[in-house]
């Protein structure tokens, strides 16, 4: 009897752990057909003839559908759960990408982008009401950046597997077919997971008189704001990475594409190890302060933008240990923005959370990557987009420093 009693018991400890893994193959599939924008920009801009400011704004235009259903999306997962909206999300990166392998018109291509965008973007609240739903507190740190290596991992695929692909077979065939995989995923995803019993709809909203109440409500949350600014500046910077490194690579130190493209991966598995070490570090060691570490994130990631500024030139091996601590910082952020933004508000209201913070989140791809090129193409120099993002990197350490007084000060007038 007792041995029946471990069984279950250990059957129940383990059933969030299997949902998280069909959270992160969702989130994997995602990324990897959404984020493949970054290694494939270099091919995609000279089949097209764009320049550098023009391949920023593919992916302003993926964050801007972010934007657009990011808090909408919140607000229907906090009402009807994750499972419903998973295959959702599939179905509108995988349609708005595939459509997008027909045309050549490159403001239809934006256009088609940022519908994918919109499936891309809802993912991130549908997760992470998932990880909020399953997981206390003290594990949400570790599951949440397990979940979200899911996006650097499916990223650093699609430059593992789509880019050398694509140079031989052409990004457009090799993009449709990623875009049916994904779309299969969708459905296989939903057929797998399962939302808890007791939180299947939520009872505290009910239409959308409560959704306009909760989003306008949480955006007068001071605390939740500055998480979300930060952020605005952290995402850019992650994105200019992603966007320009294989073209900075290519063009400024004569490292072959492919090359470059291995530099993309290793700069990406460098995040996904991140986001699972700083889950890790902020869960056992700082006892799930998150603030911490994104200070100690916005210092590595000025520190490795400056020195990749000021790098007269660099062989292909001297750049892998800079980049790998590019990586491991700016693209390791993602899991700890998310549980801070869902954890400064009630339980009920982490979805929207999530979505209202995503929301002022993507303001910094809609924005940064393409000044980042504007500034290349005007001087002909990668060195004032880095310095550029180290320059945001200071600005958002003291936009979180600011935040850890307020936080300290309200726990002091709460005792």
């Amino acid at each position: 009897m007792s041995n029946l009693k471990g069984k279950q018991g250990e059957a129940i400890l383990s059933e969030p752990w299997r949902m998280l893994l069909f959270l992160l193959m969702a989130q994997l599939l995602i990324a990897f057909v959404g984020r493949s924008i970054g290694p494939l920009g270099a091919l995609i801009g000279e089949d097209l003839s764009l320049t550098k400011s023009q391949i920023g704004m593919l992916p302003a235009a993926l964050f801007f559908g972010q934007a657009i259903i990011s808090v909408p999306a919140g607000f229907l997962t906090d009402r009807f759960g994750s499972r419903s909206l998973l295959v959702m999300a599939a179905i509108f990166l995988g349609v708005g990408f595939l459509l997008m392998t027909f045309t050549v018109q490159f403001w239809l291509i934006l256009f088609l982008v940022m519908i994918g965008g919109m499936g891309y973007g809802a993912m991130h609240p549908i997760t992470n009401r998932g990880i909020i739903d399953w997981f206390t507190i003290k594990q949400r740190g570790t599951a949440m950046g397990i979940k979200q290596t899911g996006v650097t991992a499916g990223s650093a695929l699609a430059g593992f597997i789509l880019l050398p692909l694509s140079v031989d077979y052409g990004w457009r065939f090799v993009l449709l077919a990623a875009c049916v995989l994904l779309i299969i995923s969708g459905f296989v995803s939903y057929g797998l997971y399962r939302d808890p019993a007791k939180e299947k709809k939520s009872e505290e909203t009910h239409g959308l008189t409560d959704f306009y109440k909760s989003m306008f409500g949480l955006m007068k949350n001071k605390q939740l704001l500055l998480v979300s600014f930060s952020a605005i500046g952290l995402n850019g910077s992650q994105i200019c990475l992603n966007t320009y490194l294989v073209l900075f690579a290519y063009e400024k130190f004569g490292i072959s594409l492919v090359l470059a493209g291995v530099l993309f991966v290793i700069s990406e598995i460098s995040g996904t190890l991140g986001r699972i070490a700083w889950g890790m570090i902020s869960d056992y060691i700082f006892k799930g302060n998150r603030i911490v570490i994104l200070l100690i994130i916005s210092v590595l990631t000025a520190i490795s933008s400056t020195i990749v500024a000021l790098l007269p030139s660099a062989s292909f091996t001297l750049l892998v240990p800079i980049i790998m601590l590019f990586g491991f910082s700016v693209s390791g952020f993602n899991g700890i923005w998310m549980n801070l933004a869902s954890e400064i508000v009630p339980v009920q209201q982490a979805g929207i959370a999530s979505g209202v913070s995503l929301m002022f989140g993507s303001m910094g791809v809609m924005i940064v990557p393409p000044l980042f090129g504007f500034m290349v193409d005007k001087t002909g120099n990668f060195m004032f987009g880095w310095l550029f993002i180290t320059g945001l990197m200071i600005i958002v350490f003291f936009m979180l420093f600011y935040l850890s007084i307020i936080i300290k000060r309200n726990r002091v007038e709460m005792f």
